[in-house]
Parts: C-alpha cells; sequence; structure tokens
C-alpha cells in the first residue's frame, strides 16, 4: 500500500490542477481587461467585449490586499455589462507609492485614500455611461463610504465587511452591506447601519431590502453563509448580491447568460493539487544527511520548548516598540517572530540540558542540501506563488519590496529554522510539528488581547496566516522527511512567510 500512495498522489494532484485550470478559465471566459494608470495609481478597466457602454464600478480592495484580489467582483460585473475598474491603493500591491499620512488621524491615511478613490472614481465615471456606483472590502468599505459621501451622483455604494462609523441615517445612497456568516461583530455592525435610516425603534432584518432606491434611501444587509472575512469576496451569494443590488439601482437587469464568477473553490483546488504533488516529487530530491538530523524531545521534556515562547513573546513585545520596518503590523509580527524563534532555541537548550539527550547533527552534504533548497523554492514559486498572483491576489516579486523582504527573512528566519530544528530528530515528540504551529497563533492571539488597538488588523489576517501554516507545513513535513534535514523545511517556510508579508502588507511612508 506504501508503494501505491506516492503514485496515487501524484494522480490526484495532477488531476486536481488540471480541473482547477479548467474552473478558473471558465471563470473568467468572455471578459478581458486593460491595464491603466491613475495619477501613479495602478489600476485595471474590465468589460465584456462588444457591449455598449453601461455603469462604471470602482472597486476597492481592503488592508494587505490588491485589485487581483477584488477580481471575482470585476468579472462577474463585467460581464453583466458594467464597466468594473480595479485599482491598487497606495502602500499596497503593485502600487509604488507608500501609504502617507497617520493611520489613526482621519485627515491622515484616511484622507489620502480617500482622495485616491476619488480620482479613480473620475476616470471610472468616463469609461462608463455618467453612471457610477462604489464598493469596497474591508478597510476600503469605509474609504468608499466616504468618498460617496463627497462625490455627488454615486448611484449605489456595497459595503463587504463593513466597519465604517461615518454611515448616517441618508448617506450614503442606497447602501448595501454584506458580511460573512462568521464575522460575528462586523454582521451586528450591518444591521447597525441598515437601522439608522429606519424609524426610531424598528430593527433591521437581513435579507430585507428597506427605503426607495429612486430616492437614494435603499438599505440592505445580507449575510453569505459559511465564509469569513476573506472568503466573503468569492461567495456566490455575495458576488449575485451585488449585481442585483447594483441592477435595482441603475434600472437595468443583467444578460441572463452572465454567470457568476465561481474562482474561489478552483484556487482552493489548485493550491491542494500543489499540496498532493509535493510529496511525490519530493522523492526526487536528494538526503542531505545519512540519518534524520534535529534536536527534538520526546513529551516529558519537549512541553518547555512549547510553553516558554508561547507566554513570554507576548508578554514581552508588550512593552517593546515594534516600529521597526515601513510597513503596517507586519513590523510586530517580525518581531514577534524573531522572539519566539530566540526563546524558542532558549528553551530548547534548558530542555536538552535538563534530558541529557544529545541532539543527532550528522554533517551537512551542501551539495544536496543545496539543491535541495533550490528546488523547494522553486517549486514554491511555481505551484504557489505564480497561481496566487494570476487568481487571488499582488504576489509577484516586485523589486521596490525585495530590500522589505529581505529584513522581514530576520525574524521569519529566527522562528522557523529554531522551530524546524526542535521538531526533528529521532527522538522529537510525535505531533510537536503541528503542535508548535498552533502554538504561535495562540501566541499571537494573547498579543492581540493585550494590545487590541493596535493589533486589531492581526486578527483579520488570521485565517491567511492559518492556511499558510496548515499548507506549507505539509510541505514542510514532506521535505524534512526526504531531506532528513529540518533546515530545508525551515529556510522554505522562513522565505515563504518573508516573502509573503513584504509582498501584500502595505508599505508605509514616515517610519
Amino acid at each position: 500500500m506504501r508503494r501505491l500512495l506516492d503514485p496515487l498522489l501524484a494522480l490526484l494532484g495532477i488531476a486536481a490542477i488540471a480541473l482547477s485550470l479548467i474552473g478558473l478559465a471558465e471563470a473568467t471566459r468572455g471578459v478581458g481587461y486593460a491595464p491603466l494608470t491613475i495619477a501613479g495609481t495602478p489600476a485595471r478597466v474590465y468589460r465584456a467585449p462588444l457591449t455598449q457602454p453601461g455603469p462604471a464600478v470602482v472597486i476597492a480592495h481592503g488592508f494587505a490586499g490588491s485589485q487581483q484580489l477584488m477580481g471575482a467582483f470585476a468579472t462577474t460585473l463585467a460581464r453583466a455589462g458594467y464597466i468594473a475598474v480595479t485599482f491598487d491603493f497606495a502602500g499596497h500591491g503593485a502600487n509604488p507609492t507608500p501609504l502617507g499620512g497617520s493611520v489613526d488621524d482621519l485627515e491622515g491615511a484616511t484622507r489620502v485614500l480617500v482622495e485616491e478613490t476619488r480620482r479613480v472614481a473620475e476616470v471610472a465615471r468616463a469609461l462608463g455611461d455618467g453612471r457610477l456606483a462604489i464598493l469596497g472590502h474591508s478597510m476600503a468599505s469605509d474609504i468608499v463610504v466616504r468618498t460617496a459621501q463627497e462625490v455627488d451622483d454615486i448611484a449605489a455604494t456595497i459595503a463587504v465587511s463593513m466597519f465604517s462609523p461615518a454611515v448616517t441615517a441618508q448617506t450614503p445612497a442606497n447602501l448595501l452591506v454584506i458580511a460573512g456568516e462568521w464575522e460575528g461583530r462586523l454582521r451586528e455592525e450591518a444591521l447597525r447601519a441598515v437601522a439608522l435610516a429606519l424609524p426610531e425603534g424598528e430593527v433591521a432584518r437581513e435579507g430585507v431590502t428597506y427605503g426607495d432606491f429612486a430616492e437614494g434611501t435603499a438599505r440592505r444587509a445580507v449575510f453569505a453563509s459559511n465564509v469569513e472575512h476573506v472568503g466573503v469576496l468569492f461567495s456566490a451569494v455575495t458576488l449575485a448580491e451585488t449585481r442585483a443590488w447594483l441592477d435595482a439601482a441603475f434600472g437595468r437587469a443583467s444578460p441572463p447568460d452572465a454567470h457568476l464568477d465561481g474562482r474561489g473553490p478552483f484556487v482552493v483546488l489548485l493550491l491542494l493539487g500543489s499540496v498532493l504533488l509535493a510529496r511525490p516529487l519530493s522523492r526526487l530530491l536528494p538526503a542531505v544527511v545519512p540519518m534524520q538530523a534535529g534536536g527534538g524531545l520526546p513529551w516529558r521534556f519537549f512541553w518547555i520548548v512549547l510553553v516558554v515562547p508561547l507566554v513570554v513573546t507576548p508578554v514581552v513585545l508588550t512593552f517593546v516598540p515594534t516600529q521597526i520596518l515601513p510597513v503596517l503590523v507586519a513590523d510586530y509580527l517580525v518581531a514577534h517572530f524573531a522572539l519566539y524563534g530566540i526563546l524558542t532555541a532558549l528553551s530548547l537548550v534548558l530542555a536538552r540540558r535538563l534530558s541529557g539527550i544529545a541532539p543527532c547533527a550528522p554533517r551537512i552534504a551542501f551539495g544536496p542540501f543545496a539543491l535541495a533548497s533550490l528546488a523547494a523554492i522553486a517549486y514554491f514559486a511555481l505551484a504557489f506563488a505564480a497561481p496566487i498572483d494570476l487568481f487571488l491576489t499582488a504576489f509577484a516579486p516586485v523589486p521596490h519590496r525585495v530590500p522589505l523582504i529581505a529584513a522581514i527573512l530576520i525574524g521569519t528566519g529566527s522562528f522557523f529554522l529554531a522551530d524546524a530544528w526542535a521538531t526533528h530528530g529521532p527522538n522529537a515528540a510525535r505531533g510537536a510539528y503541528p503542535a508548535t504551529k498552533a502554538a504561535i497563533l495562540v501566541s499571537l492571539g494573547i498579543a492581540v488581547a493585550l494590545d487590541f488597538e493596535r493589533l486589531l488588523f492581526l486578527l483579520i489576517i488570521v485565517p491567511v496566516v492559518i492556511a499558510f501554516m496548515i499548507v506549507f507545513g505539509a510541505v514542510g513535513a514532506v521535505l524534512g522527511r526526504a531531506t532528513r534535514h529540518p533546515a530545508v523545511p525551515g529556510l522554505l517556510n522562513a522565505l515563504v512567510f518573508a516573502y509573503a508579508l513584504g509582498a501584500t502588507f502595505p508599505l508605509l511612508s514616515g517610519r
């Protein structure tokens, strides 16, 4: 049976990748986009060929997002006859301009983002028939609400995963609020925003449209089932409600054959196929050492390595300034990774002295080590980074972010290399590898609880961090077994997380 496992995984992986590519091609069929630069802001204009210009819809991404992340909205609306315009905010995606202004001041970064959205809206209006709507996710939900309050004749505003204190009983016009079923606090915010326009004492209900589109007073709150803060962007409920709301606001009907963009499940299937292929392909890699290396310990001693950094790291960093890099929130993550890795190494030394068990540290063969490491990095680039950039969010190597990625690597390298050594070896505790990943997530949760206001955005990205831990934890596990040395999976995971943070988190000016 063991002999059949690798061929079976290879077949399943290839089948998953093939099916996902077919599905992704279908999701974007019939829609083209053209790149556009608006006063330095990278943008894209989506439209179906051979259609008359319709209303324009400006689509704005959220914190650490990009215009690619909003692609499902763009293709769905373009196929329905709208002119969809996406763009990268300052400091995000491919936009080379750092985000200026204080993030805590409404006249700081918020004003910068509103002004950028207004510039994009002016161009978008001219591309269509003169009518305009606006859509934003998460951070951008507040931005589009404020933009709609300042720009004349925005016919409808769609706020996805909204948190915006700017909503009033009268503005913005024709407001649709969408939240994921698993976004409890944002569901409450959606109902609160709708209730503002109702008679005093009346409670807003999900899925009920209040007010009148012709008067600009229409409001509705909708919850997309079984999704969280990122999954809500790909939900069929979200896309269908968005299209129907715009059709009602503009008094038009989408073509009956205009299907929704269904890329979400196919992106997951594509990444799953790449994970399944990792094990059989890892068999082709050379062993770096003749026997499994590592410093792992049985559970009666390993608990020290697990608990000490989990508790100490968030407490120490509460009193230490972490604004060391020109990137929002990721600077804290770098500091957390760095200190966590140092404490993991120190705890391992202490636990080893208590155990009396010597680590297994055979001499590394440099040639096989270099080959295995380069092959792992190449696989990440082709099987993960490229598809993510094409179908999910901005993930291409942008030159102005390379120095930042190198700086972040110091922190991620500290954690992942120490963690890999502590969880591998002939004496390593069973389940130690996933246990340490769960432990650092718990540690980050403690950090948010200790400094909620500063680290709020960490909660938003937790699902993505968990996904990366699961995916590259699985890839790292097979790499560790195939090469017999923890440095190979440790190096890969350090590079993956440094790259992900450096490529996606917003760059700030003035730090």
